[in-house]
């Protein structure tokens, strides 16, 4: 199916509508529109055109987007970079994706320098210098053709090398439309973007913006004070966050509330501690559990709003276009009973670059394996209990680490906390546990920590060790490491 391009589109609908705020600054998508337009000249200058991947290495900014839309208005497919990546990391990605060039910010000079020592066929262009390369003056792109590649987005990977994720235009799409129908859209809503503009969380958000006609409040990094001023001060309606985020939100804003005209505390990155979620009912903070991944563009499962308090710590039903079921033993497993989560739509990936045996592997029949375990109860709502690949199979029992965090995170003293199996001679495998202590608390003895778990979980759930530690390994995206948290145990412990 043939569109016309959605920020040429969303131009002839609302140019003087506000698209973007961030450092002080604001554009109009006309604005937006016009900046976008000058960048694809210059970036066909560099040798960008049709098909052709280009990559950003960039923080969050206004610059972001626009670099988004010029690599579209060219048919170019954008490589999104992480920037927490190794030089080595981001040298895979950049020839796996076969780019043609590299647009980056001065904060990453020193990762490019050491990339061009390897790649020095790679076209690499610091975000600044961009503005005095002169421009080519090729035919734009008008219309878009649904079924073409938008992005390729690599995914973090547990073992391995990432895979590069293909997305369409028709999935960015899929996504967005299934979003809007779930929790709906008003010509006032501001969404904030704290996450970052490299993952797909972040990217969606800007999709939104331009097919909705949505202003984005765009953060550089996320900092809990500021996202509440934004919500308090700047109208924000809808908020991206993880669980860790939002607990930092929670208690910056120490008892205050946020105001009416807030709506959604979209809340994703893996399952909640129903802790958190019960301290912001009782905040009135309306939050909506999503679950998705790079794979579905985003959210493929949000609850709708009216079940927010009545399917607390339910992540939803499917968005429309989009379909879910749980497998176990090669069937759909009936309710309550756990399994593999399963989905399918249009939102849904057509598979990863380069690899067709993973693709093979991932996708059946058009359902992709997600990798994660849960269930649904008898009306069809979706609770996520934990990767699969972090489960633990301690005495024949399956230990999911996210139960154990919640019931840690309960504990007063407890500001964060993961859990991993370790391998045992008994039991195969036993939960331990890493926290971070609140500020100002004392610090508990292990044996308390394990009492207090051991009232609220069976006690094959209970940690066999608990280490209080000075910071858990995150992501960007505020994610929890798992696979990183055996490296605190202290030398000689392992």
């Amino acid at each position: 199916m043939r569109m016309k391009n959605w920020l040429d589109k969303r131009c002839d609908l609302t140019p003087n509508r506000i698209a973007l705020i961030g450092a002080g600054e604001q554009l109009t998508f006309g604005e937006l529109r016009l900046r976008a337009r000058q960048t694809a000249g210059r970036l066909a200058a560099l040798g960008a055109g049709k098909s052709d991947r280009v990559a950003l290495l960039c923080r969050n900014g206004l610059h972001v987007p626009e670099l988004v839309h010029a690599i579209h208005y060219l048919g170019a497919v954008l490589v999104p970079l992480n920037t927490r990546l190794t030089p080595r990391e981001l040298e895979y990605q950049l020839q796996d994706a076969a780019c043609v060039c590299l647009i980056y910010d001065e904060a990453y000079r020193a990762q490019v320098e050491a990339i061009q020592e390897q790649l020095p066929q790679l076209r690499c262009v610091r975000t600044d210098e961009l503005q005095s390369v002169g421009s080519s003056g090729v035919p734009l792109q008008a219309e878009i053709e649904t079924e073409d590649l938008h992005t390729i987005m690599y995914t973090s990977g547990t073992t391995g090398n990432p895979k590069g994720v293909l997305l369409s235009y028709d999935n960015h799409w899929s996504s967005a439309v299934g979003s809007v129908l779930n929790l709906g859209f008003t010509e006032h809503d501001r969404w904030l973007a704290a996450v970052p503009l490299f993952h797909i969380s972040g990217l969606s958000i800007l999709m939104r913006s331009v097919i909705y006609g949505m202003t984005v409040v765009i953060h550089e990094r996320f900092d809990p004070a500021a996202a509440n001023r934004a919500i308090q001060e700047q109208g924000v309606t809808i908020v991206s966050v993880v669980s860790n985020m939002l607990a930092r939100m929670l208690d910056e804003l120490n008892g205050k509330r946020y105001p009416d005209t807030f709506r959604c505390m979209l809340l994703g990155g893996g399952p909640a501690p129903r802790p958190l979620l019960e301290a912001c009912r009782d905040q009135g903070i309306p939050v909506f559990q999503t679950y998705g991944m790079t794979e579905t563009s985003s959210q493929i499962v949000t609850l709708p709003p009216e079940f927010s308090l009545t399917k607390l710590g339910s992540a939803g039903k499917p968005l429309f276009l989009s379909e879910l079921r749980v497998m176990k033993d090669g069937t759909a497993a009936p309710p309550y009973i756990e399994g593999e989560i399963e989905v399918r739509g249009a939102n849904v990936t057509r598979g990863y670059l380069n690899r067709p045996d993973a693709t093979a592997k991932a996708i059946r029949d058009g359902w992709l394996a997600t990798g994660d375990i849960g269930y649904v109860d008898e009306e069809g709502f979706l609770y996520v209990l934990d990767r699969r690949n972090d489960l633990i199979i301690s005495g024949g029992e399956n230990v999911y680490p996210a139960e154990i965090e919640a019931v840690l995170l309960s504990h007063p003293a407890v500001a964060e906390a993961g859990v991993i199996g370790m391998e045992d001679d008994t039991w195969g495998q036993v939960p331990v546990a890493f926290i971070t202590l609140r500020g100002g608390v004392v610090q508990p003895k292990e044996e308390e920590v394990l009492a207090f778990c051991r009232e609220r979980l069976a006690r094959y759930k209970v940690p066999s060790r608990v280490y209080v530690v000075e910071a858990l390994p995150r992501n960007a995206s505020n994610k929890l490491l798992r696979r990183e948290l055996s490296k605190l145990i202290p030398t000689g412990e392992e």
